[in-house]
């Protein structure tokens, strides 16, 4: 079987433009003329039609500037259930004329329309890069679902192909526009609790290999096409079950996912980098606990000596009661845990910190999907631009790879290679399957 491996300065050029599968609608609707499009509207297609662009596309469809004018899916219950959802969408909201909303399965043919603006992409994890990097050759603007990739060279070179395009991105790490942990990533970077020693971080579980067994794949699901550039297998409904409304447990899995690591991480992980001003950078050893089934326990260090640990105890006591497990920045004058909908301090004092006109302020944002139009409008990088959901996601990756080497990993983050390990250095990236990794060329 032939495989094809991403080159460490990246893929930023497509294959052949010509289409080798056949299409879920006929030709006639995708040629209908669509209406004129007003100067200050964008167009918008969703590739995936999953939990997370479910949300997306009825976000969006709400809007008055943008218009969901296209829907990618390999599975036609999928694919059907959200052209339904847009055009009944736009039914009620414009009457019976109302344009209609093309459906593909292919999206490489959605992401040739000269009239597609941007998209969103919430496919499973293993298919982000083809698409991303494929879309910003286009000029599609993009907003990506997290964790940004499957590997570190994946990442790299959506990164690359995202600035050699000039498009703007936004990375789905929702929380930096929550306010509770912009609070605590600014009292963090102004030193409110002193000097950091250390992060405790609760995410969840690494991957690890499918072992699922082998089923009749349903009629009109695309597996082959759903497997894309990972391994070759036989279906299984848990990796992608048939009904529009489940969650899809292909996360647990290596060849699709980094599971919780990655899943969570990006968000939990990407809070950690931001507080440290660590968004152009990164940790530089990972510590494995020594047990090579473990899940947790994992601590990786920044240069400047800050720790963080993946699991443990990272409660604060309020009222008597525990808050949880998210985030703990632990300093020399205090505590903050956060975690979503909740911000604790202690001493509790800290909660009626000021910030003086010298503390460094951080970019706000108060909504993920409007920073990312605002971006596109005014051309400037929204607050989860793709080198921070790069960068976030290469923490995860090499806290994967600790995992499953049980090796100690040294990370250089400015060449971005192992130093000290050239077994852990090779699964930085990932062998891709034909013909999918022939749809973008090393550049």
């Amino acid at each position: 079987m032939k495989k094809c491996l991403i080159s460490r300065r990246s893929f930023l050029k497509t294959a052949s433009t010509a289409f080798a599968v056949p299409f879920i609608l006929p030709s006639s609707i995708w040629n209908a003329k669509a209406e004129e499009k007003p100067n200050n509207r964008l167009n918008i297609g969703f590739i995936g039609i999953g939990m997370q662009n479910r949300g997306h596309l009825g976000s969006v469809a709400n809007r008055d500037d943008a218009r969901v004018i296209a829907v990618c899916d390999v599975d036609t219950d999928r694919l059907n259930y959200a052209k339904g959802v847009v055009d009944n969408r736009y039914k009620e909201r414009f009457g019976e004329n109302a344009q209609k909303c093309d459906a593909y399965y292919d999206f490489r043919e959605m992401l040739s329309r000269k009239d597609l603006d941007a998209v969103f992409i919430a496919t499973p994890d293993h298919w982000h890069s083809i698409p991303v990097i494929m879309a910003a050759n286009a000029g599609k603007h993009i907003y990506c679902e997290k964790p940004l990739s499957l590997t570190v060279r994946q990442a790299r070179a959506m990164a690359n192909a995202v600035r050699k395009n000039d498009v703007i991105f936004q990375t789905g790490s929702q929380q930096r526009s929550s306010a509770e942990f912009r609070k605590a990533a600014r009292m963090v970077r102004n030193g409110k609790i002193g000097e950091i020693k250390k992060i405790i971080v609760n995410i969840g579980a690494p991957s690890r290999w499918c072992d699922l067994p082998s089923e009749e794949a349903p009629e009109g699901l695309h597996w082959d096409m759903w497997l894309g550039p990972a391994p070759y297998r036989a279906y299984n409904q848990k990796l992608s079950p048939r009904g529009v409304h489940h969650f899809y447990p292909w996360r647990d899995y290596r060849e699709y996912s980094g599971g919780m690591t990655t899943d969570w991480g990006c968000h939990h992980y990407d809070i950690v980098q931001w507080a440290l001003g660590m968004d152009d950078s990164g940790p530089v050893k990972f510590v494995p606990p020594g047990n090579e089934n473990a899940t947790s326990g994992i601590k990786f260090y920044y240069a400047n000596g800050v720790e963080v640990q993946h699991g443990g105890d990272n409660t604060l006591e309020r009222d008597g009661k525990k808050e949880g497990f998210g985030i703990q920045f632990i300093g020399t004058e205090g505590r903050i845990y956060v975690d979503r909908g909740k911000i604790g301090f202690a001493p509790e004092e800290l909660e009626d910190v000021k910030f003086t006109d010298s503390d460094v302020k951080l970019y706000e944002s108060n909504d993920h999907h409007q920073d990312w139009f605002n971006g596109i409008r005014n051309h400037t990088r929204p607050i989860c631009d793709v080198e921070v959901g790069c960068r976030s996601v290469t923490v995860c990756h090499l806290c994967n790879i600790a995992y499953w080497t049980n090796k100690e990993i040294h990370w250089d983050p400015k060449r971005e290679v192992i130093t000290n390990n050239e077994e852990a250095n090779k699964l930085l990236d990932r062998k891709q399957r034909a013909p999918y990794c022939d749809w973008i060329k090393n550049a």
